[in-house]
């Protein structure tokens, strides 16, 4: 008896601590519910419908996805810009933040000072920014194309000239990675100092310690920067929205004209809200399936310090 009563006496209190824990967390799971998986359902409910923002909306099974993939140019067009930014501009970043990381990770005197000029282009967000690239880019009395005409080279038409409107997205971002410096460089000074002994002992020089000690112990962080560099690539809009020439997003001749970009517009520009949640969620799978991809080979070649993959 004396054993069921206290049986029962824990099960109340267990019961007690939980819906305890309900309500602390109550507010997290409101607020979930009502702006994440609320919207989530919506939005996929409505990329089968026409809905236009006001009060149509009415079922239309896969006539969203039908128009996307076979009916609307611009689709393919905004995709391929946005998969070229993305294969281009997350390698160039990855390796410009992991070199930047290796220079500034040395002890001379005011490094500390060059790695906040470094970093700090990385916290420097908004149009401001895409202002100031505009006046740097210009084609006649831009900064980059007369350091170029210093060494010979005749600088290109960079955000009118559809073939490297592209690449002048890049090169801003790229100027930006001072964010990723900062956490190689905190991954650079955590390797084992003994490894780098062990190492030498075995005659290894500076490019194989490199090679063999400070690339596998900072993986980790390189897949990390991967998969969060991919998932921000596919997201890029305002560059597209604000830099677009002659102040018409996606200029010149759409070569601007990113997913997000694309989508928004369809959104809010014709209203067509419910074709712009059906491109959303194709963009949701593309994002799902790669990042899957990612998970699925970093076991062949990312290493954790305990030799884990």
């Amino acid at each position: 008896m004396a054993r069921t009563a206290a049986s029962s006496q824990g099960s109340s209190l267990r019961r007690r601590e939980a819906w305890q824990g309900y309500v602390f967390a109550s507010p997290w799971i409101v607020g979930f519910l009502l702006f994440t998986a609320g919207p989530l359902l919506f939005s996929l409910y409505a990329s089968f419908t026409n809905y236009d923002i006001t009060s149509r909306m009415d079922w239309i099974g896969m006539q969203n996805y039908d128009t996307m993939f076979n009916h609307d140019p611009l689709f393919w067009k905004s995709l391929r810009n946005t998969l070229y930014f993305v294969v281009i501009s997350v390698p160039l970043q990855t390796a410009g933040g992991l070199l930047l990381a290796v220079i500034l990770n040395r002890k001379v005197a005011g490094i500390r000072l060059f790695r906040t000029v470094f970093y700090l282009p990385s916290i420097l967000s908004g149009v401001g920014v895409y202002v100031l690239w505009m006046m740097l880019l210009s084609p006649s009395a831009g900064l980059v194309n007369l350091m170029l005409s210093w060494v010979g080279i005749d600088g290109p038409a960079w955000l009118t000239d559809p073939a490297w409107t592209k690449n002048a997205v890049i090169l801003m971002k790229i100027w930006g990675a001072g964010g990723m410096m900062l956490l190689y460089l905190a991954s650079l000074q955590s390797v084992p100092q003994q490894l780098y002994e062990a190492a030498e002992l075995d005659g290894a020089g500076k490019l194989r310690k490199f090679w063999h000690v400070t690339l596998p112990m900072i993986t980790p962080v390189i897949f990390f920067e991967i998969v969060t560099g991919m998932i921000g690539g596919f997201q890029i809009f305002q560059e597209g929205y604000v830099m677009g020439y002659n102040n018409d997003p996606g200029a010149p001749m759409n070569s601007l004209l990113f997913y997000n970009l694309h989508m928004f517009l369809k959104a809010f520009k014709v209203f067509d809200m419910g074709y712009a949640m059906a491109m959303a969620w194709f963009l949701f799978l593309i994002v799902l399936v790669l990042t899957l991809i990612n998970l699925t080979l970093s076991k062949f070649w990312v290493h954790y310090e305990g030799g884990e993959r």
